[in-house]
């Protein structure tokens, strides 16, 4: 084991000292946080910048927890199928995922007191192991893994895996036993000794310095990728909870405009919730084109509904689906990253995405168009004006209807209508049934459309 380490390091080093006449140039890549899209986007421009100032070494400076197998996929197919050399520094733990891409590099130094396994696939939702489809896809990717490093000839003229494929099997499911290291009632996870005593760490170090040292790499030269405000920014929007939020606006400024006149502020909020949403999608190579042009299609439909198409029906429910179909295709592209590999996992992460997005315009909305919401919303929605006196408006006066049960005097004969005299008031009134002289007792029964009704006293 020891004759493979040390060809393997002079390897890297003649590598390294005849690719340049001055000092080696190592690139760095750190990924010290949980794998997915970010990750992946700035492992893809790593390597890019790599590529374009020919580096002689690729060190990825692991310290992750894991995350989404997805996109630790691609990082590890990234990795794989680089041209130069690919170093893994564990700098305290490569769990799950990141066990997946320190598998894929050519040569593992981890720290002292470091971790790396555990690779069993869970649910998003609630961290429990997914069923044996998930974990035999999970198990097959290690497996080849850990078989692309090949296998060597030991002294006994016995060929031996680098990489032994089972233990990377034993990472994944807790039902695969290697002998004299575990059962198979456990997930495998390596300290660091473990993982150099059973081939899958070829050193320790504890920092860049120490591991260029392990490798013979004695004049060289560091680069270390430092992620654009554009690359952090698209890092943001294309995180689950920013889509939720602009899913909300998106939909939410849809309805908003289509209960009101002409083009306003809920389509500005609405457009441009829409172009923070699809554009980094675009940008990074998540969304396809054609996804952006049905949403504008959709979008378009329902334009035509609420301007031009009376009432609301075809062209608005199809305006929906299109806009709907948009949003959750390029959720399902963002989990599947353009990997050819689809799973169901995928499929329940977007739609639960989906509609959180669904139930926050819901209750946008409600708020918005409430009694609680803000006034230049509730305009739309709701009579907020009342006709004042001040303003000249003219009211009907109520205060007669007070009377109403009294006996006054009539004043006029009522024939119907006359006058009549209550409690010193002299109001008009009307005598229903038969005609009242003036001078006799009436009684005020009613009091309707600003008039008062009488009848004689008894």
């Amino acid at each position: 084991m020891k004759r493979i380490l040390s060809i393997l390091f002079s390897l890297i080093a003649l590598t390294l000292s005849a690719s340049a006449e001055g000092p080696a140039q190592v690139y760095v890549l750190n990924l010290d946080d949980e794998i997915g899209s970010t990750t992946w986007l700035y492992t893809r421009n790593a390597l890019d910048a790599a590529r374009d100032m020919d580096a002689d070494m690729i060190l990825v400076h692991l310290n992750t927890y894991g995350g989404s197998v997805v996109h630790a996929d691609s990082i590890r197919t990234a990795l794989l199928n680089y041209p130069r050399p690919v170093v893994a520094f564990v700098d305290n733990n490569a769990a799950s995922a990141g066990a997946l891409i320190a598998l894929a590099c050519d040569t593992v130094i981890m720290r002292p007191g470091a971790t790396m396994g555990a690779v069993t696939v869970v649910s998003g939702t609630d961290g429990t192991a997914m069923p044996d489809k998930y974990q035999s896809y999970m198990r097959a990717m290690m497996r080849s893994t850990a078989e692309h490093h090949g296998k060597y000839l030991t002294p006994d003229s016995v060929m031996k895996w680098r990489r032994d494929p089972l233990i990377a099997e034993a990472m994944v499911d807790s039902r695969v036993s290697v002998p004299g290291l575990i059962d198979s009632t456990r997930v495998l996870t390596f300290t660091t000794d473990e993982a150099l005593h059973w081939g899958y760490a070829d050193g320790r170090a504890s920092s860049i310095h120490e591991v260029l040292d392990n490798l013979g790499v004695k004049s060289y030269t560091t680069t270390t990728y430092a992620p654009s405000w554009v690359d952090r920014l698209i890092g943001f929007f294309t995180s689950p909870g920013v889509q939720a939020l602009l899913i909300m606006l998106i939909i939410g400024g849809i309805y908003m405009e289509m209960q009101t006149a002409g083009m306003g502020f809920p389509s500005v909020v609405a457009i441009t919730a829409a172009v923070l949403y699809f554009l980094p999608l675009y940008i990074v190579g998540i969304a396809s084109s054609w996804i952006v042009v049905l949403f504008v299609v959709g979008l378009i439909l329902i334009l035509l509904e609420i301007f031009v198409v009376p009432g609301f029906g075809i062209t608005g429910i199809s305006g929906i689906l299109c806009i709907s179909a948009a949003i959750i295709i390029g959720l399902i592209e963002h989990m599947t990253f353009s990997l050819g590999f689809y799973d169901s996992d995928s499929l329940i992460t977007s739609l639960v995405i989906f509609c959180a997005g669904v139930v926050l315009a819901i209750a946008l909305i409600w708020y918005l168009t409430s009694s609680y919401g803000p006034r230049w919303a509730r305009r739309h929605t709701e009579l907020l004006l009342t006709q004042q006196v001040k303003d000249g408006y003219i009211g009907v006066d109520m205060s007669p209807k007070r009377f109403i049960g009294h006996t006054g005097v009539a004043v006029t004969d009522l024939r119907p209508a006359g006058k009549v005299l209550v409690d010193g008031e002299t109001l008009d009134a009307v005598a229903t049934m038969s005609f009242i002289p003036a001078g006799q007792k009436v009684d005020i029964v009613r009091y309707e459309n600003a008039q008062i009704y009488v009848t004689r006293s008894l």
